[in-house]
Formats: structure tokens, C-alpha cells, sequence
């Protein structure tokens, strides 16, 4: 990404997104003396002993932000250099570096973060340099690493020119030197860089996960009468490969959810969901397309689109936070079933979630997002970490969670393919087992999957459930930053 010299006036809002937030001024004063503190954390990290080697390290890694003018601090800022360390932590695990230590700094002068390692300067400065070259926001990462002396490798050591200027792409060094370019230049050419990069790369992070979750969730097996890698459960007229084709026609749909989440972050929260469910008849008509008429993922397009745009709408930082993230699907969700179902009667009813809510007052999906999820919250992520944390696969735990979920809520999949009677006798079947064992065995979910599709049982609703677990989990449990 390219900026001309002219310095064209930019629009006030995205200017903003270098100022918005906690945004305090720095002196010349502060920069010394955080410029001093950055050099006695070096040192010390260098000298100090690490206990796996038993020597002191052979690198350091300096990570900052390159930010022109008085403000060094703000959410966007700060957002840019938690990117910066996925970055580096996705290619610290690619060449399988693990740091020795890592420390993390956070000061009105701009966050730092500080990696040590056995390995050799030139090893860790290749990586840091091709990550600075990505793309435009690797521009403002300032990565330095110094050898066990505390000796500085430059770039051109390696072979490499020199770091770029933001708006001419001249040497950054000869423009910084000249003061070519002002200080309201550069917060322009930094904003428009934050703003793009962020909103790409938070947008492929959250459409990425969600298509990992779904296909994760069919891919799990054993699962009672629904679709897995050993059977298609209780449908004749759809496989795995149904699934996977459905997953891949609902990406560039997940994509406009996190979109629309961003675009309306700073509206009500009914405003978010008005526009996704325009958006969600786009992606039923494509969904449907694709898998030649099959409903592979109505529920789940439904649940998960909304759930995009809940992360579309919180900053990146609360998406590890599931509370936080149901919360916000609660508040765009407000007044759902009583919009969607208080008007019905016997005569409107179409759907079979319109039937049973009149005759049970079951609220389905409708409800569940409305209250935040509670069967997710309460039942479906607990059980998921327990039994991740006792050892399980996360296709054991996986299966497990699915039949927590079962008896969590009502699943009016369940009844539409029998009756009332048959689910409320499964899910009581279900509660003795899980009694017994909350993580029965695999032969023991065999024998269930066998019921199930002897009784043409699918509960598919309970499988939408599973698939936002593991989105969930899999935001929450992303390495620390």
C-alpha cells in the first residue's frame, strides 16, 4: 500500500481510528526515558539465566509500534500490535521456535513485547523481517533483535534493503531525517493502514473459525442419528461431503456478517441483526443451491451469522471472552421471539417452529440467542473444557458435548421427527446415562446412534449448539497474547 505526497485531506473517521479510545500525549521527556527503561529490560532479559538451557539466551526480540507523532497509545494502536504478535507467534510455531520468555509491557509510551530465545539473531530477524513485509501494517511493526552482546542485526546485514517510507516509498530513514512528510501525513497514511489491515485481518480470523467449528462438527464422531465419518445417522439424503460443500457456500455469507458487525459496531444492536437477516436470505437461497436442495445448515446459519456479528462488533481482544460474546448476540436479539412469534395463531402458523411454539411454547434457536445462549454457556462449553481438560480428544469431548446439549435443551428436531413424548423419553434416557458417565465410552455412543436411527431420530439442533462450542472454545482458547 502506497501514499502519495500530496497528503490528501482524509475523511475525519478514519482518523479517528489512531485516536479513538484512551489516547494520551506524550512528551519528548517520556520517550527518553521509555527509550532508557526498553534498554535496561534488554539487558537484563539477555543476561538472565534461563532455567531449560541453563545459559543466557543467545536473542532478543524487541516488538513496538512505529507511530509518528505525541500519541503512542490507543485502541487501535493497541490492536495493531496484538495482530503483530499473532504474527509472530503463527511464525514461531510454523518453524517451531518456541520463545524462552516472553514479556509483555504496556505504557502510555505504546505497548512492548520482549522474546528471548536459543536461537541465532540472523534465524529470528529473517522471520521478523518477512513479517514487517508482508503487507501495510507490517509497516508500522518495529522489530528489533539483538544478539547476547546486546548488538543490534540490521536488515541489510541479511541482505535486505532498507524499511520503506508510508507515503513516497522512499528510504523511511532518508524521509525521518528531512522530515519529508508531516506528523498529520503520517497519522493519515498510519490510520488508513490500521483500519484496513484490522478490519481484513479480524474478518478472515472470525470467518476461518467458524468454518473450522462446522467442519469440526460433522466431523465428529460418534453423533446419535446425525451425519459423521462413520454413517449418515438418520438422513438418506446427505453425507459429509453435503456438509463440506454447504460450509464452503456459507463463507463469503460469514464474511458479509462480520462485515455488517464492523459497519454498525456503533449503532443499537438491533440494527446489526436487521441487517444480517437480510443478508441470511441470500445465504439460504445460496446454501440451498449448492447442495442441490438439501438443508445442511439452516439452524446453524441462523445461530453462527449472528454470532459473527456479535465478534464484527466487539473489539478483538473480548472475543476470547464467550460471556462477552453471548452477551452482545442477547442485546442484538432483544425482543426476538416476541416479534417473530406473538402475533401467531393456528390459522398463520406455517413452520414447524411456529406449530410448536403455539403448542408447547418451545421458542427454539430463537429463544436460546435471545437469552444468550444459556445451553452453550452453561452445559455445551463446560463440558467441552472438562473433558478436554481430563485428557479426551476434542472429537471425545466433542462427542459428550453433544449429548449435554441434548438434555440442555430442547431440541425441536427432535419432536418434528417423532413427537413430543419420544424427545422428552430421550432426553430422560440421556440425563440417567450421562448420571453415570458424563463422558461415555465410544461403544456406548454407537449403541445410541443405533437407537437413534432406528427411531429415525436426528438432533440437529443440538449439533448447531456443538458447532458454536467449538467456535467458542477455539476463540477462547487462541494462545495467550
Amino acid at each position: 500500500m502506497e501514499f502519495c505526497r500530496s497528503g490528501a485531506t482524509m475523511q475525519a473517521p478514519l482518523l479517528q481510528t489512531l485516536t479513538t479510545g484512551t489516547a494520551n500525549e506524550v512528551t519528548l521527556l517520556d520517550m527518553l526515558n521509555a527509550r532508557e527503561l526498553r534498554v535496561q529490560r534488554q539487558q537484563q532479559l539477555l543476561q538472565k539465566v534461563h532455567p531449560a538451557t541453563g545459559t543466557t539466551p543467545n536473542t532478543l526480540l524487541s516488538f513496538t509500534m512505529n507511530i509518528a507523532g505525541p500519541i503512542k497509545r490507543t485502541d487501535a494502536i493497541v490492536a495493531g500490535f496484538d495482530e503483530g504478535r499473532r504474527r509472530l507467534r503463527a511464525y514461531f510455531t510454523a518453524h517451531k521456535i518456541t520463545p524462552l520468555e516472553t514479556v509483555i509491557i504496556d505504557e502510555k509510551t505504546g505497548p512492548e513485547a520482549y522474546y528471548t530465545f536459543k536461537e541465532m539473531p540472523g534465524e529470528i530477524k529473517s522471520l521478523t523481517i518477512a513479517i514487517e513485509e508482508h503487507d501495510a501494517l507490517g509497516r508500522l511493526f518495529d522489530m528489533d533483535v539483538l544478539d547476547h552482546h546486546g548488538h543490534k542485526t540490521d536488515r541489510t546485514d541479511l541482505g535486505h534493503k532498507g524499511r520503506t517510507c508510508l507515503i513516497c516509498g522512499g528510504p523511511a530513514k532518508e524521509c525521518a531525517s528531512r522530515r519529508t512528510h508531516s506528523v498529520e501525513e503520517l497519522q493519515q497514511a498510519t490510520a488508513k493502514i490500521l483500519h484496513g489491515a484490522l478490519q481484513l485481518a479480524n474478518t478472515t480470523a472470525a470467518v476461518t473459525t467458524a468454518c473450522r467449528a462446522l467442519l469440526h462438527e460433522v466431523a465428529t464422531t460418534p453423533k446419535p442419528g446425525l451425519v459423521d465419518c462413520a454413517n449418515t445417522g438418520s438422513h438418506k439424503d446427505m453425507d459429509m461431503f453435503t456438509f463440506m460443500t454447504s460450509t464452503c457456500a456459507l463463507q463469503p455469507y460469514f464474511t458479509d456478517c462480520v462485515t455488517i458487525g464492523q459497519a454498525t459496531r456503533h449503532d443499537a444492536p438491533e440494527e446489526t441483526f436487521k441487517q444480517l437477516r437480510k443478508a441470511g436470505l441470500s445465504a439460504d437461497v445460496a446454501m440451498l443451491a449448492a447442495t442441490k436442495g438439501v438443508n445442511t445448515h439452516k439452524g446453524a446459519l441462523f445461530s453462527i451469522g449472528i454470532l459473527l456479528g456479535a465478534l464484527g462488533r466487539l473489539p478483538r481482544r473480548q472475543w476470547s471472552q464467550p460471556e462477552v460474546v453471548l452477551a452482545e448476540c442477547a442485546a442484538m436479539t432483544k425482543g426476538l421471539v416476541a416479534s417473530d412469534f406473538g402475533s401467531l395463531t393456528t390459522e398463520t402458523a406455517r413452520t414447524m417452529g411456529q406449530k410448536l411454539y403455539l403448542q408447547y411454547g418451545l421458542t427454539g434457536v430463537r429463544g436460546q440467542i435471545e437469552a444468550g445462549l444459556p445451553a452453550v454457556r452453561e452445559v455445551g462449553l463446560p463440558t467441552l473444557r472438562e473433558g478436554l481438560r481430563r485428557g479426551l480428544t476434542l472429537n471425545e469431548a466433542g462427542s459428550a458435548t453433544l449429548l449435554a446439549l441434548i438434555t440442555a435443551d430442547t431440541d425441536t428436531n427432535l419432536i418434528a421427527r417423532s413427537d413430543r413424548a419420544t424427545q422428552l423419553a430421550t432426553v430422560e434416557k440421556l440425563r440417567a446415562l450421562l448420571a453415570e458417565n458424563p463422558y461415555p465410552t465410544k461403544e456406548t455412543i454407537d449403541a445410541l446412534d443405533a437407537d437413534f436411527i432406528r427411531q429415525n431420530l436426528s438432533p440437529g439442533g443440538s449439533a448447531d449448539l456443538l458447532a458454536i462450542c467449538y467456535l467458542l472454545y477455539f476463540l477462547e482458547s487462541e494462545d495467550a497474547l
